[in-house]
């Protein structure tokens, strides 16, 4: 594994939170107005947790993450940007429109979102999958505070950061094995035998 990066996909902090704390290991993407192409796709697997604030909304999480979303003075995003993880993504699932929505919603309890978050992500540009990216998410030895650069913003996943950062001593959030099992049963309500 390389010892830095500065390859990031943009999250919302709550996600990312969350992601830290062990509480999930999932993510769901329909992908930004600005991805190339205008779908999304995963331009690398190992990556840093970019925390974005633009469109968090209390309103598409379950209540207990509600109240912890904390609102940046600029509205947008703060002048200095925390990053504070690595994760690898092991796992990329997609879900159309066409398969049995029952199966998403069961995935209700494995995430931070809401009914109304999913929905909406499955309504939005209903002919492209949502994608379901699994994560094993690490903590850096140091929380590393960047500028925030114009070039970080916009609705898109993927950015450059102009800086590296070290990947070196990071601590699994979750064990090996703790990961695996999560992993299988995600797999197990989405491929049914």
């Amino acid at each position: 594994m390389e010892t830095v990066t500065n390859y990031a996909l943009k999250e919302w902090d709550i996600a990312i939170q969350a992601l830290e704390m062990g509480e999930t290991i999932m993510l769901l993407r329909k992908g930004g107005i600005r991805e190339q192409g205008g779908k999304f796709k995963v331009d690398h697997d190992k990556i840093l947790l970019y925390p974005t604030f633009e469109h968090q909304k209390p309103t598409l999480l379950k209540p207990e993450y509600a109240n912890l979303v904390q609102p940046v003075a600029s509205g947008w995003h703060p002048e200095t940007v925390k990053i504070s993880s690595f994760a690898e993504i092991t796992n990329i699932l997609s879900w159309n429109n066409a398969q049995d929505e029952s199966l998403i919603n069961s995935l209700i309890k494995y995430h931070i979102w809401n009914q109304a978050f999913v929905r909406d992500r499955l309504q939005f540009e209903p002919d492209q999958p949502l994608y379901i990216l699994l994560l094993r998410t690490y903590k850096l030895e140091k929380v590393y505070n960047i500028a925030y650069h114009p070039s970080y913003g916009g609705c898109r996943s993927w950015i450059d950061l102009k800086e590296t950062i070290s990947l070196e001593n990071m601590v699994p959030i979750l064990m090996q094995e703790d990961y695996d099992q999560q992993v299988s049963t995600i797999d197990q309500i989405l491929q049914p035998s």
